[in-house]
């Protein structure tokens, strides 16, 4: 019954580093998870229909369960992709992970406020991929995008 609640669940994964998006996706993939990786913060806007307005008319029809994004890009950081998630009326309850290889306090304390749900150290590993089943099973409502 587990594996066919998370077998439903659509993960975004956002990270600049290949080798970290291919690694993150492996991992959430052998968890059964549904994914799309992206490699921008930019890029995750657009998949959402986010970029400079929100776009009613986005034909996409994927469902975000989860996003989880590296913290240090270039352009725009993950801190910048959970505020804007945070401030979307129709993506607000999308929960949102940030992950970094840098174990910064002050970092992880303002993500954990501005409404991230979890903060993981890079390398990702099983056991943390095993920490976002709580927030995909706790979260009811699929939000179309």
């Amino acid at each position: 019954m587990v594996m066919a609640a998370e077998s439903h669940s659509h993960i975004l994964a956002v990270d600049d580093s290949v080798i970290d998006r291919k690694w993150i996706e492996k991992l959430l993939k052998t968890s059964s998870f549904q994914v799309t990786v992206v490699d921008s913060v930019s890029k995750a806007l657009e998949f959402l229909g986010l970029q400079e307005a929100e776009q009613k008319n986005h034909h996409q029809e994927m469902k975000v369960n989860l996003i989880i994004t590296d913290y240090s890009m270039p352009g725009m950081t993950g801190y910048d992709l959970l505020r804007k998630i945070k401030e979307s009326k129709s993506h607000k309850d999308i929960p949102v992970v940030i992950m970094s290889s840098e174990n910064i306090p002050s970092r992880i304390n303002r993500c954990l406020e501005e409404g991230a749900e979890d903060f993981f150290l890079k390398p990702v590993q099983l056991s943390d991929v095993n920490k976002l089943r709580p927030h995909l099973l706790g979260w009811r409502t699929l939000v179309k995008v």
